[in-house]
């Protein structure tokens, strides 16, 4: 099967629709919310709002985390579908070009979302539905070892008990309900994680605290306290029985969001190049992409050198969700996407503040928001380390317990 880099006829209403509202309405409230941290900004509910009409008229797919589900009907005759994952990606990366703390921001697009669309059976899809899920995983002392988790779910009759901390928790505080990530026993390891629906509210569970960040400050990211939570057992994804691989169904988890992070990264860099490119410009800099870099200024060539880096990332993240889409295993390409765009993302935010001296290091601009902004999509969901050990384990045939 071959990709067609093209974007597909039928998602570029998608695409152009998301650029508009990154123009219209992210821009124009990203420095505001960037400066006040922790208010919540009332224009998504509308936006949100909008984008559930479209879905429930079926006149949008996949236009965020919650439209990506692993399996989202059969394959057309060809054998190739471009199909939610795709559509998200190019969606968030629009989205992106305006603003990555918004976008986190945004009801019902959490990243717990995306954990529900990718391990829930059909009951718990349609009992779900609508809900706006934070996806509560890092602890104290665990970092990106996700195997390590210590908090623990304890099963009592028709519940389970949850008692654990969770930090940096995104969208914590705002989403109505939390898919928080536990240990059945921790004598056994990995394979005794699942993942627990809670909503907010539940007794036993509360936020402790909102983080102040250097970047994504219109997202809130909150610390979770669970102490003798009480969660109904059909609200665990996946399995109850611990040798029936429930934690790599919780992984795959990641073989969606990984994608999703990608484009974040896409988005961002691409906003800080464009931006970029037309500042070069206003100050006489001439940028040919006819002609080679080293017969051309320092500073054209350097703009140059980092539209390259910004290729290589964006055709990962559409290879990863391609993949997905054609039901392929990804887990290679979605670590790969996530660890290019993470670095390459961060790396052009950065190198477009210097291009463009005095005024991408003030306020004047949004340039120096952008290059705090993509630090934090080189870290969650793993981080740049972790994708590089992910990938050397696939390319060699490796497991967790032989290279570490």
């Amino acid at each position: 099967m071959a990709i067609n880099l093209e974007t597909p006829k039928r998602f570029r209403p998608l695409v152009g629709q998301a650029h508009q509202v990154a123009m219209n309405m992210l821009r124009p409230i990203s420095r505001r919310y960037d400066r006040a941290e922790h208010a919540h900004p009332h224009e998504l509910d509308m936006l949100a709002a909008m984008i559930d009409g479209l879905a429930a008229s079926g006149a949008s797919e996949g236009a965020g985390a919650a439209g990506v589900r692993t399996h989202d009907g059969d394959l057309p005759p060809d054998g190739v579908r471009n199909g939610s994952h795709l559509a998200s990606v190019l969606s968030i990366t629009e989205m992106c070009w305006g603003d990555v703390g918004l976008l986190l921001a945004m009801p019902r697009q959490g990243l717990g979302n995306s954990a529900i669309a990718s391990v829930a059976d059909e009951e718990q899809l349609a009992r779900f539905a609508g809900v706006w899920a934070a996806m509560a995983i890092t602890e104290p002392g665990t970092g990106s070892d996700s195997a390590s988790i210590r908090t623990t779910a304890t099963r009592d009759g028709d519940h389970y008990v949850l008692d654990g901390e969770k930090i940096f928790v995104t969208s914590g505080s705002r989403a109505d309900h939390v898919v928080v990530w536990a240990t059945l026993d921790r004598d056994r390891g990995r394979a005794a994680i699942r993942s627990f629906v809670v909503p907010h509210g539940t007794p036993g569970m509360r936020v402790e605290r909102l983080e102040h960040k250097l970047g994504i400050r219109a997202s809130d990211t909150a610390t979770i306290l669970l102490e003798g939570c009480r969660v109904p057992a059909e609200n665990m994804l996946g399995s109850p029985e611990i040798e029936a691989g429930g934690f790599a169904g919780a992984m795959a988890t990641f073989d969606n969001t990984r994608p999703l992070v990608a484009a974040m990264a896409v988005g961002c860099a691409r906003a800080s190049l464009d931006l970029t490119r037309d500042l070069l410009a206003r100050a006489g800099v001439a940028v040919d992409h006819d002609r080679p870099a080293q017969v051309q200024s320092a500073a054209a060539a350097r703009l140059l050198e980092l539209e390259a880096d910004w290729e290589g990332a964006y055709l990962l993240m559409l290879q990863a969700a391609w993949k997905a889409d054609n039901r392929l295993p990804n887990s290679l390409e979605a670590s790969m996407a996530k660890a290019k765009a993470g670095r390459v993302g961060s790396a052009i935010t950065l190198g477009c503040v210097e291009l463009c001296g005095s005024l991408g290091y003030s306020e004047t601009e949004l340039l120096e928001k952008w290059a705090r902004d993509s630090k934090i999509l080189d870290i969650f969901e793993g981080t740049q380390q972790i994708q590089q050990l992910i990938v050397a384990r696939r390319v060699l045939g490796l497991s967790s317990t032989e290279l570490r």
